[in-house]
């Protein structure tokens, strides 16, 4: 899959974040074959866009280098983050934990997957420890790379990233990035996505009704 400019990505994601304010009816199709939106209430079902999500090559928590195949076969949750953001990633990761709490206990949580946008900083061992956080998914797994395979996987994912320089915080440091959880299938294919605005009951909700198809 060719990478995106930065402008093709923000429309495309823009048109994503639409589509969750939707009907629950099946989405259509533009003659490209690419989907649209389909009106102002969008289910979860609703939000599987083919231009979104491809192949990765990283490195895990672990000092493995892995790529989308070794997360086949199984549904995957994936959010672009890192371990020095005070905020959004964590509350973003524990609302993962307590969406998968919520779950029924015939449904098993997906493999999660924290794909840092800072390299510099998160190395395998920092990621190592930050996923192993107490309120964070007991499941999840930490991937960092190379800058360009990061922005790689990024673009994949219609995903961006930037860096915020704060000299006068101890930190130096920031990054602004997209905040979006995506659901692939078991065949890396995306099958639907999250937004901010989701709470844990809607993400429990929406895994639970896909989960158990």
């Amino acid at each position: 899959m060719m990478l995106r400019s930065i402008a093709t990505s923000s429309a495309l994601l823009a048109s994503a974040v639409l589509a969750a304010c939707s009907p629950a009816s099946a989405p259509e199709k533009d003659s490209a074959g690419a989907v649209k939106s389909g009106g102002a209430q969008a289910s979860c079902l609703s939000r599987a866009y083919p231009e979104i999500g491809g192949p990765i090559s990283l490195v895990s928590d672990s000092g493995a280098r892995v790529t989308e195949a070794d997360f086949k076969g199984r549904p995957t949750l994936i959010y672009f983050g890192f371990t020095y953001c005070p905020d959004v990633c964590p509350m973003t990761l524990v609302n993962v934990e307590r969406a998968y709490e919520q779950l029924p206990e015939s449904v098993e949580p997906p493999q999660t997957l924290l794909i840092s946008v800072d390299p510099e900083r998160d190395t395998p061992e920092v990621l190592a420890s930050y996923v192993k956080a107490p309120r964070f998914p007991k499941n999840l797994v930490g991937l960092t790379g190379t800058p360009e395979e990061i922005r790689a996987a990024a673009d994949e994912f219609l995903s961006d990233f930037s860096r915020v320089e704060q000299s006068e915080s101890q930190s130096e440091y920031t990054m602004d990035h997209t905040s979006l959880l995506y659901l692939m299938d078991e065949n890396w294919q995306l099958k639907t996505f999250f937004t901010h605005e989701d709470t844990a009951e809607t993400i429990s909700a929406c895994l639970g009704e896909i989960l158990q198809d």
